[in-house]
């Protein structure tokens, strides 16, 4: 099995080496990553200056752009062979509901996702690393069962609480919980005595019922979503005819 790795906490990040090291046992890995923190970068491709692909001294490989530019520069310009599965992360801190529009994480998988290939964006629910041996070998067990009853490709969300491996949950099929609004922006100053503002914490959330990821992960065990992409409001077709033809 072929892999590409990435993420958008940076290559140097602690989960993306965590990953790495517990995929590299089990298939031909390649890394290719942001040269730093992209966290919140979405699904944006950079269009308005070259990109340029260095490799480090551990062998992966980093790139001065998002990690959807890392995934569609190394299927489309670095990676010799199509791989079986694009992964993602491990993530510093949760992507779940509406966190997966803004999520660089997902967006590397979204991006493999796109080009055809089954991918999977792995994060841990609580910032600081904690366990996180313990995500990265979940992340090997969910990457070992091949989901060969999904219709291919397939696009996973998965969020493992930080929690020691013994004391983890089983893995949950859930759906998007959702959020409050975000709250209010972080007024501060710059050295120049400039008004600047920081984007605030995301809300709490709303939606957390049975069958969400909130709920799975709350509860100890692990999140496993799957995600597409048409955005297509179906049920608002036969409306917005009618309103088109008043």
């Amino acid at each position: 099995m072929k892999i590409l790795v990435s993420n958008d906490d940076g290559y140097l990040a602690p989960g993306i080496m965590a990953l790495a090291e517990a995929l590299a046992p089990i298939a031909d890995i390649t890394v290719v990553a942001p040269d730093s923190n992209r966290s919140g970068s979405s699904n944006s491709l950079t269009l308005d200056r070259p990109l340029s692909v260095f490799r480090a001294a551990n062998g992966f490989y980093f790139v001065n752009g998002t990690p959807s530019d890392c995934v569609h520069v190394a299927l489309t310009g670095v990676v010799p062979e199509r791989p079986d599965l694009v992964v993602s992360g491990i993530n510093q801190g949760q992507n779940m509901g509406d966190d997966t529009l803004y999520s660089g994480t997902v967006a590397a998988a979204t991006e493999g996702y796109l080009f055809g290939i089954p991918s999977i964006a792995f994060s841990q629910v609580e910032k600081g690393w904690k366990e996180l041996d313990a995500a990265a070998r979940i992340a090997r067990e969910i990457v070992l069962r091949r989901f060969d009853a999904l219709q291919k490709p397939y696009l996973l969300n998965v969020n493992i609480p930080n929690l020691p491996y013994e004391k983890l949950g089983k893995i949950v099929p859930t759906r998007l919980g959702k959020r409050h609004e975000s709250e209010a922006v972080i007024r501060a100053q710059d050295p120049h005595g400039r008004e600047i503002f920081w984007i605030g914490p995301a809300g709490a959330a709303r939606d957390a019922g049975e069958g969400t990821d909130f709920h799975a992960t709350a509860a100890g065990n692990i999140s496993i979503t799957p995600l597409q992409i048409d955005l297509t409001h179906v049920a608002q077709l036969d409306a917005l005819a009618k309103a088109c033809h008043d």
